[in-house]
């Protein structure tokens, strides 16, 4: 049987992970959750069937590892910037996901509510916008690299080139 990889960070207040494998979100609730917490906030960004008028059968993700995972902790810096006591956990899932699966998980614990709130959505939406995960769609009807998840960048060749995968 083989082993899925699993790579990650972890600091006294982050924990930022990559892996193949189903994500499980307790333990970065876990992970956030402190008696100082007033607010923990869970996001989890699954694989829908439909986008537009094109089924998904399943989708492939690909990353930079190395720097998706220090630019996922950049990102947390930034959540702690604005609230400093936050505590942030964020899990990003790689290879093949089936329609339903979660692709991405994020926890943030604050003192209060709206730091909370704020912090889930401000990391996903800076995943979305700078970290090196690309996906690619399988749609009922064909497959396209989306590029960056913003879908400013595409390709047109096929993917990203083995440069862009690897250091």
């Amino acid at each position: 049987m083989a082993t899925e990889r699993k790579m990650e960070r972890k600091t006294d207040w982050g924990w930022f992970a990559l892996s193949e494998a189903p994500i499980d979100p307790m333990p970065l609730v876990q992970f956030v959750t402190r008696p100082e917490m007033g607010a923990v906030n869970v996001f989890l960004g699954t694989v829908r069937e439909w986008t537009g008028e094109r089924q998904t059968l399943y989708l492939v993700y690909e990353a930079y590892e190395a720097m998706a995972l220090l630019t996922l902790e950049a990102i947390g810096e930034e959540v702690r910037r604005r609230s400093p006591k936050a505590r942030v956990a964020v899990h990003h899932r790689l290879g093949r996901l089936e329609v339903g699966d979660v692709a991405v998980a994020i926890a943030v614990g604050t003192p209060h509510r709206a730091d909370a709130f704020e912090g889930s959505r401000h990391i996903i939406e800076r995943i979305k916008e700078m970290v090196p995960i690309w996906k690619k769609e399988h749609w009922a009807d064909g497959s396209y690299w989306v590029g960056d998840q913003l879908e400013r960048v595409s390709y047109p060749a096929g993917g990203p080139a083995p440069a862009d995968r690897k250091p």
